[in-house]
């Protein structure tokens, strides 16, 4: 009975694991889901914004939702629509590298437009925002 003890219960353990590991990914990648489409919501509202300084604010809720609270591009004085969803978009897609990299093409468009000196170019840069998150 021993030996079957030492078999059988790391075996039953890693079985058990395994749902619960795969909830985790399950719930980080729905968080992920969900930041991103905020940050695509936020990425048209940009796009359809009146004056610089609203493209500029829209942007940077892109950026928050992407990087998350704990993100060195996290402004904690722009608003965070994605409060309590997760910890950033990029962060929740962990494992999916083909997201991750996607992702951080679209933060990188957004912090081209948080540098844009007209909002013709801050409209430009949040179209490449909106289009790179829409991609799958």
């Amino acid at each position: 009975m021993t030996k079957y003890s030492k078999h059988v219960l790391p075996a039953m353990l890693l079985a058990l694991a395994l749902p619960m590991a795969a909830q985790a990914d399950a719930n980080a990648n729905g968080a992920a889901v969900k930041q991103v489409a905020i940050a695509t919501a936020h990425a048209g509202m940009a796009m359809g914004a009146a004056d610089l300084a609203t493209a500029r604010a829209h942007l940077h809720h892109v950026v928050n939702c992407l990087v998350g609270p704990s993100g060195k591009d996290f402004d904690a004085k722009a608003e965070d629509p994605c409060k309590g969803m997760g910890h950033g978009a990029i962060t929740d897609s962990n494992g999916d590298v083909a997201a991750v990299d996607r992702l951080n093409v679209a933060l990188g468009q957004a912090k081209h437009g948080l540098q844009a000196t007209t909002l013709d170019a801050a409209h430009a840069d949040a179209k490449q925002v909106m289009q790179t998150l829409q991609t799958k």
